[in-house]
Protein backbone atom coordinates (compact mmCIF):
# COMPACT_ATOMS: atom_id res chain seq x y z
CA UNK A 1 0.00 0.00 0.00
CA UNK A 2 1.43 3.39 -0.97
CA UNK A 3 0.69 6.40 1.20
CA UNK A 4 2.83 9.42 0.48
CA UNK A 5 5.84 10.84 -1.23
CA UNK A 6 9.35 11.08 0.08
CA UNK A 7 12.09 13.56 -0.67
CA UNK A 8 12.51 12.38 -4.26
CA UNK A 9 8.76 12.33 -4.97
CA UNK A 10 8.89 8.55 -5.17
CA UNK A 11 6.13 6.45 -3.70
CA UNK A 12 7.21 3.99 -1.03
CA UNK A 13 5.36 0.80 -0.28
CA UNK A 14 4.68 -0.23 3.29
CA UNK A 15 7.00 -3.19 2.80
CA UNK A 16 9.82 -0.78 1.96
CA UNK A 17 8.95 1.40 4.91
CA UNK A 18 8.95 -1.59 7.27
CA UNK A 19 12.50 -2.37 6.26
CA UNK A 20 13.77 1.12 7.03
CA UNK A 21 15.65 1.48 10.34
CA UNK A 22 13.63 4.60 11.18
CA UNK A 23 10.36 2.70 10.96
CA UNK A 24 8.23 3.70 13.94
CA UNK A 25 6.60 0.34 14.45
CA UNK A 26 8.63 -2.64 15.65
CA UNK A 27 12.16 -1.20 15.37
CA UNK A 28 15.16 -2.89 13.88
CA UNK A 29 17.06 -4.62 16.66
CA UNK A 30 20.05 -2.35 17.11
CA UNK A 31 19.96 -2.37 20.91
CA UNK A 32 19.02 1.32 20.99
CA UNK A 33 15.23 1.36 21.01
CA UNK A 34 12.44 2.20 23.38
CA UNK A 35 9.80 -0.47 23.97
CA UNK A 36 6.13 -0.02 23.16
CA UNK A 37 4.98 -1.00 26.62
CA UNK A 38 2.33 1.63 27.39
CA UNK A 39 -1.20 0.28 27.12
CA UNK A 40 -4.37 2.22 26.36
CA UNK A 41 -5.15 2.84 30.04
CA UNK A 42 -1.57 4.06 30.62
CA UNK A 43 -1.76 6.55 27.75
CA UNK A 44 -5.18 7.72 28.93
CA UNK A 45 -3.88 8.35 32.44
CA UNK A 46 -0.63 9.97 31.27
CA UNK A 47 -2.68 12.45 29.27
CA UNK A 48 -5.08 13.09 32.16
CA UNK A 49 -2.17 13.35 34.61
CA UNK A 50 -0.80 16.15 32.47
CA UNK A 51 -4.10 18.02 32.72
CA UNK A 52 -4.64 17.72 36.49
CA UNK A 53 -1.81 18.93 38.70
CA UNK A 54 -1.03 20.97 41.78
CA UNK A 55 -1.98 24.05 39.73
CA UNK A 56 -5.63 23.01 39.99
CA UNK A 57 -5.47 22.04 43.66
CA UNK A 58 -3.31 24.91 44.91
CA UNK A 59 -2.67 27.50 42.18
CA UNK A 60 -6.33 28.33 41.77
CA UNK A 61 -6.22 30.02 45.18
CA UNK A 62 -3.96 32.83 43.96
CA UNK A 63 -5.90 32.98 40.69
CA UNK A 64 -9.19 33.43 42.59
CA UNK A 65 -7.71 36.25 44.63
CA UNK A 66 -6.40 38.00 41.51
CA UNK A 67 -9.39 37.68 39.25
CA UNK A 68 -12.43 36.95 41.40
CA UNK A 69 -14.81 34.08 40.59
CA UNK A 70 -15.69 35.32 37.09
CA UNK A 71 -12.08 36.16 36.23
CA UNK A 72 -10.99 32.74 37.49
CA UNK A 73 -13.58 30.88 35.42
CA UNK A 74 -13.05 32.97 32.29
CA UNK A 75 -9.23 32.76 32.43
CA UNK A 76 -9.15 28.98 32.79
CA UNK A 77 -11.88 28.53 30.15
CA UNK A 78 -10.04 30.59 27.53
CA UNK A 79 -6.73 28.88 28.23
CA UNK A 80 -8.56 25.54 28.11
CA UNK A 81 -9.55 26.21 24.49
CA UNK A 82 -5.94 27.09 23.66
CA UNK A 83 -4.68 23.92 25.34
CA UNK A 84 -7.17 21.81 23.41
CA UNK A 85 -6.16 23.45 20.11
CA UNK A 86 -2.50 22.62 20.81
CA UNK A 87 -3.37 19.06 21.74
CA UNK A 88 -5.32 18.47 18.53
CA UNK A 89 -2.33 19.72 16.55
CA UNK A 90 0.17 17.43 18.25
CA UNK A 91 -2.38 14.61 18.27
CA UNK A 92 -2.76 14.61 14.50
CA UNK A 93 0.99 14.44 13.98
CA UNK A 94 1.98 11.85 16.60
CA UNK A 95 -0.92 9.54 15.76
CA UNK A 96 0.41 9.52 12.19
CA UNK A 97 4.08 9.38 13.21
CA UNK A 98 4.37 7.96 16.76
CA UNK A 99 8.15 8.34 16.83
CA UNK A 100 10.54 8.53 19.78
CA UNK A 101 11.10 12.12 20.77
CA UNK A 102 7.61 13.25 19.74
CA UNK A 103 7.52 16.87 18.61
CA UNK A 104 11.32 17.16 18.90
CA UNK A 105 11.76 14.55 16.16
CA UNK A 106 8.88 15.98 14.13
CA UNK A 107 10.50 19.43 14.19
CA UNK A 108 13.56 17.98 12.47
CA UNK A 109 11.44 16.36 9.79
CA UNK A 110 8.99 19.16 9.02
CA UNK A 111 10.73 22.44 9.92
CA UNK A 112 14.51 22.48 10.30
CA UNK A 113 17.11 20.40 12.21
CA UNK A 114 18.25 23.61 13.92
CA UNK A 115 14.67 24.26 15.04
CA UNK A 116 14.55 20.74 16.46
CA UNK A 117 17.83 21.40 18.30
CA UNK A 118 16.53 24.58 19.96
CA UNK A 119 13.14 23.04 20.79
CA UNK A 120 14.65 19.84 22.19
CA UNK A 121 17.11 21.51 24.54
CA UNK A 122 14.49 24.04 25.64
CA UNK A 123 12.11 21.15 26.37
CA UNK A 124 14.72 19.11 28.22
CA UNK A 125 15.71 22.10 30.36
CA UNK A 126 12.05 22.78 31.16
CA UNK A 127 11.44 19.35 32.65
CA UNK A 128 14.85 18.60 34.13
CA UNK A 129 14.54 21.77 36.26
CA UNK A 130 10.85 21.24 37.01
CA UNK A 131 11.74 17.81 38.44
CA UNK A 132 13.60 19.09 41.55
CA UNK A 133 10.93 21.79 41.86
CA UNK A 134 8.26 19.12 42.31
CA UNK A 135 10.43 17.28 44.86
CA UNK A 136 10.74 20.49 46.86
CA UNK A 137 6.98 21.04 46.59
CA UNK A 138 6.35 17.51 47.87
CA UNK A 139 8.48 18.22 50.95
CA UNK A 140 6.51 21.41 51.65
CA UNK A 141 3.21 19.57 51.26
CA UNK A 142 4.29 16.97 53.83
CA UNK A 143 4.99 19.81 56.27
CA UNK A 144 1.20 20.36 56.35
CA UNK A 145 1.05 17.74 59.10
CA UNK A 146 3.54 19.66 61.24
CA UNK A 147 6.14 16.92 61.67
CA UNK A 148 9.45 18.22 62.99
CA UNK A 149 11.62 16.66 60.30
CA UNK A 150 14.14 18.38 58.03
CA UNK A 151 12.75 18.88 54.52
CA UNK A 152 15.87 17.23 53.10
CA UNK A 153 14.63 13.89 54.46
CA UNK A 154 11.31 14.20 52.62
CA UNK A 155 13.08 15.30 49.43
CA UNK A 156 15.28 12.19 49.61
CA UNK A 157 12.34 9.84 50.20
CA UNK A 158 10.35 11.34 47.34
CA UNK A 159 13.42 11.24 45.09
CA UNK A 160 14.02 7.55 45.76
CA UNK A 161 10.38 6.77 44.96
CA UNK A 162 10.47 8.69 41.68
CA UNK A 163 13.81 7.19 40.59
CA UNK A 164 12.65 3.66 41.44
CA UNK A 165 9.49 4.06 39.35
CA UNK A 166 11.45 5.23 36.31
CA UNK A 167 14.33 2.78 36.58
CA UNK A 168 11.89 -0.14 36.58
CA UNK A 169 11.02 0.73 32.99
CA UNK A 170 8.24 2.16 30.88
CA UNK A 171 5.57 -0.30 32.02
CA UNK A 172 6.25 0.51 35.70
CA UNK A 173 6.03 4.22 34.95
CA UNK A 174 2.74 3.67 33.13
CA UNK A 175 1.32 1.68 36.04
CA UNK A 176 2.42 4.26 38.60
CA UNK A 177 0.97 7.09 36.55
CA UNK A 178 -2.27 5.13 36.15
CA UNK A 179 -2.77 4.91 39.93
CA UNK A 180 -1.49 8.42 40.66
CA UNK A 181 -3.82 9.90 38.05
CA UNK A 182 -6.70 7.76 39.32
CA UNK A 183 -6.26 9.35 42.75
CA UNK A 184 -6.27 12.79 41.11
CA UNK A 185 -9.47 12.04 39.23
CA UNK A 186 -11.29 10.68 42.27
CA UNK A 187 -10.07 13.60 44.39
CA UNK A 188 -11.17 16.36 42.06
CA UNK A 189 -14.53 14.67 41.37
CA UNK A 190 -15.15 14.35 45.12
CA UNK A 191 -14.08 17.97 45.71
CA UNK A 192 -16.45 19.22 43.04
CA UNK A 193 -19.32 17.25 44.59
CA UNK A 194 -18.44 18.46 48.10
CA UNK A 195 -18.20 22.04 46.79
CA UNK A 196 -21.67 21.83 45.23
CA UNK A 197 -23.08 20.44 48.49
CA UNK A 198 -21.43 23.27 50.47
CA UNK A 199 -22.74 25.92 48.06
CA UNK A 200 -26.23 24.44 48.43
CA UNK A 201 -26.05 24.64 52.23
CA UNK A 202 -25.31 21.00 52.93
CA UNK A 203 -22.28 21.69 55.13
CA UNK A 204 -22.31 21.41 58.94
CA UNK A 205 -22.73 25.18 59.29
CA UNK A 206 -25.77 25.14 56.99
CA UNK A 207 -24.59 28.22 55.07
CA UNK A 208 -25.85 28.15 51.45
CA UNK A 209 -23.43 30.48 49.67
CA UNK A 210 -24.87 29.97 46.17
CA UNK A 211 -23.81 32.94 44.02
CA UNK A 212 -23.34 35.18 47.07
CA UNK A 213 -19.63 35.74 46.43
CA UNK A 214 -20.32 36.77 42.82
CA UNK A 215 -22.27 39.73 44.25
CA UNK A 216 -20.29 40.41 47.42
CA UNK A 217 -17.36 41.06 47.15
CA UNK A 218 -18.07 40.73 43.39
CA UNK A 219 -17.49 38.70 40.23
CA UNK A 220 -14.14 40.41 39.54
CA UNK A 221 -11.48 41.76 41.87
CA UNK A 222 -11.49 45.49 41.09
CA UNK A 223 -8.23 46.19 42.94
CA UNK A 224 -5.24 44.49 41.38
CA UNK A 225 -1.97 45.58 43.00
CA UNK A 226 -3.35 49.04 43.66
CA UNK A 227 -4.92 49.46 40.21
CA UNK A 228 -8.67 49.90 40.61
CA UNK A 229 -11.72 50.17 38.43
CA UNK A 230 -12.23 48.47 35.06
CA UNK A 231 -8.50 48.37 34.37
CA UNK A 232 -7.90 46.62 37.69
CA UNK A 233 -10.56 44.03 36.84
CA UNK A 234 -9.02 43.38 33.43
CA UNK A 235 -5.49 43.07 34.80
CA UNK A 236 -6.71 40.68 37.50
CA UNK A 237 -8.34 38.53 34.82
CA UNK A 238 -5.17 38.70 32.71
CA UNK A 239 -3.09 37.51 35.68
CA UNK A 240 -5.44 34.49 35.91
CA UNK A 241 -5.03 33.81 32.19
CA UNK A 242 -1.24 33.77 32.51
CA UNK A 243 -1.36 31.53 35.58
CA UNK A 244 -3.80 29.20 33.81
CA UNK A 245 -1.35 28.89 30.93
CA UNK A 246 1.33 27.59 33.28
CA UNK A 247 -1.19 25.25 34.93
CA UNK A 248 -2.01 23.58 31.61
CA UNK A 249 1.63 23.11 30.57
CA UNK A 250 2.47 19.41 30.49
CA UNK A 251 -0.53 18.12 28.56
CA UNK A 252 1.78 17.58 25.56
CA UNK A 253 3.65 14.82 27.43
CA UNK A 254 1.41 12.33 25.64
CA UNK A 255 3.37 13.15 22.45
CA UNK A 256 6.59 11.97 24.09
CA UNK A 257 4.82 8.84 25.37
CA UNK A 258 3.56 8.03 21.86
CA UNK A 259 6.94 6.53 21.00
CA UNK A 260 6.41 3.88 23.69
CA UNK A 261 2.67 3.30 23.25
CA UNK A 262 1.13 0.03 22.18
CA UNK A 263 -1.06 0.53 19.13
CA UNK A 264 -0.57 4.34 19.06
CA UNK A 265 -2.79 4.69 16.00
CA UNK A 266 -5.75 3.72 18.15
CA UNK A 267 -4.73 4.87 21.62
CA UNK A 268 -3.34 8.35 20.93
CA UNK A 269 -6.50 9.61 19.13
CA UNK A 270 -8.61 8.30 22.01
CA UNK A 271 -6.52 10.23 24.53
CA UNK A 272 -6.58 13.44 22.48
CA UNK A 273 -10.32 13.35 21.82
CA UNK A 274 -11.05 13.13 25.54
CA UNK A 275 -8.85 16.09 26.51
CA UNK A 276 -11.68 18.56 25.90
CA UNK A 277 -14.05 16.66 28.22
CA UNK A 278 -11.40 16.52 30.93
CA UNK A 279 -10.76 20.25 30.68
CA UNK A 280 -14.48 21.00 30.98
CA UNK A 281 -15.05 18.47 33.74
CA UNK A 282 -12.08 19.23 35.94
CA UNK A 283 -10.93 22.80 35.29
CA UNK A 284 -14.08 24.59 34.16
CA UNK A 285 -16.43 22.89 36.62
CA UNK A 286 -13.74 22.95 39.33
CA UNK A 287 -13.07 26.69 39.04
CA UNK A 288 -16.80 27.38 38.88
CA UNK A 289 -17.37 25.53 42.17
CA UNK A 290 -14.43 27.35 43.78
CA UNK A 291 -16.05 30.68 42.90
CA UNK A 292 -19.24 29.57 44.61
CA UNK A 293 -17.64 28.50 47.88
CA UNK A 294 -14.78 30.96 48.59
CA UNK A 295 -14.68 34.75 48.40
CA UNK A 296 -11.68 36.23 46.59
CA UNK A 297 -10.96 38.41 49.64
CA UNK A 298 -11.12 35.54 52.15
CA UNK A 299 -8.39 36.27 54.76
CA UNK A 300 -7.22 32.65 54.79
CA UNK A 301 -6.88 32.66 51.00
CA UNK A 302 -4.74 35.78 51.10
CA UNK A 303 -2.57 34.63 54.03
CA UNK A 304 -1.90 31.03 52.92
CA UNK A 305 1.52 31.02 51.26
CA UNK A 306 3.19 27.92 52.72
CA UNK A 307 2.74 25.74 49.62
CA UNK A 308 0.60 23.15 51.43
CA UNK A 309 -3.10 22.31 51.18
CA UNK A 310 -3.75 25.30 53.47
CA UNK A 311 -3.66 27.47 50.35
CA UNK A 312 -6.12 25.31 48.40
CA UNK A 313 -9.48 27.04 47.92
CA UNK A 314 -11.12 23.62 48.23
CA UNK A 315 -9.61 23.18 51.71
CA UNK A 316 -10.58 26.72 52.71
CA UNK A 317 -14.17 26.09 51.62
CA UNK A 318 -14.28 22.82 53.55
CA UNK A 319 -12.87 24.43 56.71
CA UNK A 320 -15.25 27.38 56.42
CA UNK A 321 -18.14 24.91 56.14
CA UNK A 322 -17.08 23.27 59.40
CA UNK A 323 -15.85 19.96 57.96
CA UNK A 324 -12.74 18.89 59.89
CA UNK A 325 -11.53 15.59 58.48
CA UNK A 326 -11.10 16.27 54.76
CA UNK A 327 -8.13 18.72 54.63
CA UNK A 328 -5.57 16.04 55.57
CA UNK A 329 -7.03 13.68 52.98
CA UNK A 330 -6.83 16.39 50.34
CA UNK A 331 -3.25 17.17 51.34
CA UNK A 332 -2.34 13.51 50.80
CA UNK A 333 -3.95 13.61 47.35
CA UNK A 334 -2.03 16.80 46.52
CA UNK A 335 1.13 15.01 47.67
CA UNK A 336 0.47 12.13 45.25
CA UNK A 337 -0.06 14.76 42.56
CA UNK A 338 3.43 16.14 43.26
CA UNK A 339 4.87 12.60 43.18
CA UNK A 340 3.11 11.98 39.88
CA UNK A 341 4.42 15.24 38.43
CA UNK A 342 7.99 14.45 39.53
CA UNK A 343 7.79 10.97 38.03
CA UNK A 344 6.49 12.41 34.75
CA UNK A 345 9.20 15.08 34.78
CA UNK A 346 11.94 12.44 35.01
CA UNK A 347 10.29 10.33 32.33
CA UNK A 348 9.82 13.29 29.98
CA UNK A 349 13.29 14.80 30.48
CA UNK A 350 15.01 11.45 29.87
CA UNK A 351 12.92 10.79 26.72
CA UNK A 352 13.55 14.33 25.49
CA UNK A 353 17.28 13.76 25.80
CA UNK A 354 16.89 10.38 24.09
CA UNK A 355 14.92 12.05 21.28
CA UNK A 356 17.63 14.67 20.85
CA UNK A 357 20.25 11.92 20.57
CA UNK A 358 18.16 9.95 18.06
CA UNK A 359 17.84 13.11 15.96
CA UNK A 360 21.58 13.72 16.09
CA UNK A 361 21.21 16.76 18.36
CA UNK A 362 22.89 15.19 21.41
CA UNK A 363 25.68 12.62 21.94
CA UNK A 364 24.71 9.18 20.63
CA UNK A 365 25.48 7.61 24.00
CA UNK A 366 22.06 8.84 25.14
CA UNK A 367 20.38 6.50 22.65
CA UNK A 368 21.53 3.42 24.55
CA UNK A 369 18.71 1.53 26.24
CA UNK A 370 18.44 -1.39 28.64
CA UNK A 371 16.63 -4.67 27.92
CA UNK A 372 13.39 -3.20 29.28
CA UNK A 373 13.66 -0.14 27.01
CA UNK A 374 15.02 2.35 29.56
CA UNK A 375 17.38 4.99 28.08
CA UNK A 376 19.63 4.66 31.11
CA UNK A 377 22.28 7.24 30.25
CA UNK A 378 19.62 9.84 29.47
CA UNK A 379 17.81 8.96 32.71
CA UNK A 380 21.05 9.11 34.73
CA UNK A 381 21.84 12.64 33.55
CA UNK A 382 18.30 13.79 34.37
CA UNK A 383 18.53 12.15 37.81
CA UNK A 384 21.72 14.10 38.54
CA UNK A 385 19.77 17.34 38.27
CA UNK A 386 17.45 16.27 41.08
CA UNK A 387 20.23 17.30 43.47
CA UNK A 388 19.17 20.90 42.76
CA UNK A 389 16.20 20.26 45.05
CA UNK A 390 18.54 20.39 48.05
CA UNK A 391 19.45 23.99 47.13
CA UNK A 392 16.06 25.00 48.49
CA UNK A 393 17.28 24.10 51.99
CA UNK A 394 19.77 26.98 51.94
CA UNK A 395 18.60 30.57 51.82
CA UNK A 396 21.24 31.81 49.36
CA UNK A 397 21.24 28.72 47.19
CA UNK A 398 17.47 28.62 47.36
CA UNK A 399 17.30 32.02 45.68
CA UNK A 400 19.41 30.74 42.78
CA UNK A 401 17.19 27.69 42.53
CA UNK A 402 14.18 30.02 42.49
CA UNK A 403 15.65 31.76 39.45
CA UNK A 404 16.02 28.43 37.67
CA UNK A 405 12.42 27.58 38.52
CA UNK A 406 11.11 30.88 37.21
CA UNK A 407 12.94 30.38 33.92
CA UNK A 408 11.03 27.15 33.25
CA UNK A 409 7.61 28.84 33.24
CA UNK A 410 8.09 30.46 29.86
CA UNK A 411 9.84 27.38 28.42
CA UNK A 412 6.55 25.47 28.36
CA UNK A 413 4.88 28.21 26.31
CA UNK A 414 7.83 28.20 23.91
CA UNK A 415 7.22 24.47 23.41
CA UNK A 416 3.54 25.09 22.64
CA UNK A 417 4.53 27.79 20.15
CA UNK A 418 6.88 25.38 18.41
CA UNK A 419 4.20 22.67 18.27
CA UNK A 420 1.87 25.07 16.44
CA UNK A 421 4.63 25.99 13.98
CA UNK A 422 5.47 22.32 13.36
CA UNK A 423 1.81 21.59 12.69
CA UNK A 424 1.50 24.45 10.21
CA UNK A 425 4.50 23.11 8.31
CA UNK A 426 3.15 19.54 8.56
CA UNK A 427 -0.16 20.71 7.13
CA UNK A 428 1.58 22.66 4.35
CA UNK A 429 3.61 19.58 3.42
CA UNK A 430 0.55 17.35 3.19
CA UNK A 431 -1.19 19.91 1.01
CA UNK A 432 1.84 20.34 -1.26
CA UNK A 433 2.14 16.57 -1.74
CA UNK A 434 -1.61 16.05 -2.22
CA UNK A 435 -1.96 13.77 0.80
CA UNK A 436 -5.54 13.28 1.95
CA UNK A 437 -5.82 14.19 5.64
CA UNK A 438 -9.03 12.19 5.84
CA UNK A 439 -6.87 9.06 5.71
CA UNK A 440 -5.00 9.99 8.85
CA UNK A 441 -5.71 8.02 12.05
CA UNK A 442 -6.67 11.31 13.71
CA UNK A 443 -7.44 14.67 12.13
CA UNK A 444 -7.57 17.93 14.05
CA UNK A 445 -11.13 19.28 13.85
CA UNK A 446 -9.77 22.84 13.59
CA UNK A 447 -6.92 22.35 11.11
CA UNK A 448 -4.59 25.30 10.57
CA UNK A 449 -7.09 27.73 12.10
CA UNK A 450 -6.78 26.00 15.45
CA UNK A 451 -2.99 26.27 15.21
CA UNK A 452 -3.15 29.97 14.33
CA UNK A 453 -5.64 30.62 17.13
CA UNK A 454 -3.39 28.96 19.71
CA UNK A 455 -0.22 30.52 18.28
CA UNK A 456 -1.51 34.09 18.51
CA UNK A 457 -2.77 33.64 22.07
CA UNK A 458 0.41 31.93 23.26
CA UNK A 459 2.64 34.65 21.83
CA UNK A 460 0.53 37.34 23.52
CA UNK A 461 0.71 35.52 26.86
CA UNK A 462 4.48 35.01 26.53
CA UNK A 463 5.12 38.67 25.81
CA UNK A 464 2.87 39.90 28.63
CA UNK A 465 3.61 37.28 31.30
CA UNK A 466 5.55 39.87 33.36
CA UNK A 467 3.85 43.05 32.22
CA UNK A 468 4.11 44.53 35.73
CA UNK A 469 7.84 45.25 35.27
CA UNK A 470 7.03 47.73 32.50
CA UNK A 471 4.95 49.93 34.77
CA UNK A 472 6.74 53.22 35.61
CA UNK A 473 8.65 52.79 38.85
CA UNK A 474 8.04 49.03 39.02
CA UNK A 475 10.87 47.66 36.88
CA UNK A 476 12.51 44.62 38.49
CA UNK A 477 15.58 43.27 36.68
CA UNK A 478 15.33 39.84 38.35
CA UNK A 479 11.69 39.33 37.29
CA UNK A 480 12.42 40.65 33.80
CA UNK A 481 15.31 38.23 33.26
CA UNK A 482 13.58 35.15 34.65
CA UNK A 483 10.40 35.94 32.68
CA UNK A 484 11.94 36.67 29.30
CA UNK A 485 15.49 35.23 29.11
CA UNK A 486 14.37 31.87 27.61
CA UNK A 487 13.00 33.69 24.55
CA UNK A 488 16.32 35.11 23.28
CA UNK A 489 18.11 31.94 24.41
CA UNK A 490 15.86 29.90 22.13
CA UNK A 491 16.79 32.06 19.15
CA UNK A 492 20.47 31.88 20.09
CA UNK A 493 20.27 28.06 20.14
CA UNK A 494 18.43 28.05 16.84
CA UNK A 495 20.78 30.49 15.11
CA UNK A 496 23.88 28.76 16.51
CA UNK A 497 22.77 25.33 15.34
CA UNK A 498 21.77 26.69 11.94
CA UNK A 499 25.09 28.44 11.37
CA UNK A 500 27.28 25.64 12.78
CA UNK A 501 25.50 22.79 10.96
CA UNK A 502 24.45 24.83 7.91
CA UNK A 503 20.93 23.46 8.04
CA UNK A 504 18.12 24.43 5.70
CA UNK A 505 14.40 24.82 6.18
CA UNK A 506 12.53 21.82 4.85
CA UNK A 507 10.46 22.79 1.81
CA UNK A 508 6.86 21.53 1.84
CA UNK A 509 7.36 19.46 -1.30
CA UNK A 510 10.50 17.84 0.15
CA UNK A 511 9.02 16.73 3.48
CA UNK A 512 9.28 13.01 4.17
CA UNK A 513 5.87 11.51 4.91
CA UNK A 514 6.98 7.94 4.24
CA UNK A 515 9.85 7.01 6.51
CA UNK A 516 8.55 5.55 9.74
CA UNK A 517 4.90 5.45 8.69
CA UNK A 518 3.11 2.45 10.12
CA UNK A 519 0.50 0.48 8.22
CA UNK A 520 -3.02 1.76 8.89
CA UNK A 521 -4.27 -1.81 8.93
CA UNK A 522 -2.88 -2.23 12.44
CA UNK A 523 -4.22 -5.37 14.02
CA UNK A 524 -6.48 -4.80 16.98
CA UNK A 525 -9.80 -6.01 18.23
CA UNK A 526 -12.48 -3.83 16.68
CA UNK A 527 -15.42 -5.64 18.20
CA UNK A 528 -17.49 -3.64 20.61
CA UNK A 529 -17.91 -5.25 23.98
CA UNK A 530 -20.89 -4.53 26.23
CA UNK A 531 -20.10 -2.08 28.99
CA UNK A 532 -21.91 -1.29 32.20
CA UNK A 533 -23.11 2.22 32.97
CA UNK A 534 -20.26 2.62 35.48
CA UNK A 535 -17.72 1.62 32.84
CA UNK A 536 -19.16 4.14 30.37
CA UNK A 537 -18.89 6.95 32.94
CA UNK A 538 -15.33 5.93 33.86
CA UNK A 539 -14.29 5.75 30.18
CA UNK A 540 -15.80 9.19 29.57
CA UNK A 541 -13.74 10.64 32.41
CA UNK A 542 -10.60 8.80 31.32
Amino acid sequence: MAFGKGKNDSVATMEEVHGHPDYAGEPVNTGHELHRALKNRHIAMISIGGVIGTGLFLGTGTALHNGGPAGLLLGYAIMGTICFAVMTCIGEMVAFLPVAGGHITLARRFVDPAFSFALGWNYWYNWVITLPTELTAAALIINFWGWDVNSGVWITICLLLVVAINLLGTRAYGEAEFWFASIKVLTIVCLIIVGIVIAAGGGPNGNASGFTYWNDPGAFNDNFNGITGSLGKFLGFWAVLIQAAFSYIGTEIVAIAAGEAENPRRNIPKAIKRVSFRIVTFYILGTFVIGLTVAYNDPTLIAAKDGTANGSPFVIAIKNAGIGVLPSIINFCVLTSAWSAASSDLYTSSRALYGLAVSGQAPKIFTRTSKNGLPYYAAAVSILFTSLAYLSLSKGAGKVFGWLQDLTAICGLITWTCICIIYLRFHAGMKAQNIDRNRLPYKSPFGVWGAYYALVWIIIVMLTNAWQVFRPGHFDLEIFITSYLPLPLFFVLFAGAKIFNRTKFIAAQDMDFVTGVRDFEESHDTTKKPRTRGQRVWNWLM
